[in-house]
């Protein structure tokens, strides 16, 4: 019994429909040289280098976050701590 979809995956003639009807839309994509300054530096440097950035901008912030939490926190409760004592 022949399996219908190995027609379907023989036939090349529906990638060749959509390289056809977009072909002009890939034409025109921007080169290296034109580019932002964001992308060439992406290229220039391992990508590595950027994600690694990235990953420690968002753990500083979180750790900011949590010390300036945790000051709050503290200060909030020797607050209470002082009432608590007063009556």
């Amino acid at each position: 019994m022949k399996n219908p979809l190995t027609s379907v995956f023989q036939d090349t003639s529906a990638v060749d429909t959509l390289s056809a009807s977009y072909g002009d839309q890939w034409a025109g994509a921007e080169s290296a040289d034109q580019a932002g300054a964001f992308i060439t530096a992406m290229a220039s440097n391992d990508l590595i280098f950027i994600v690694l950035a990235v990953s420690l901008i968002i753990w500083f912030v979180l750790l900011f976050y949590i010390i300036r939490t945790d000051k709050k926190v503290s200060r909030l409760e020797e607050e209470l701590n002082k009432q608590s004592t007063n009556n």
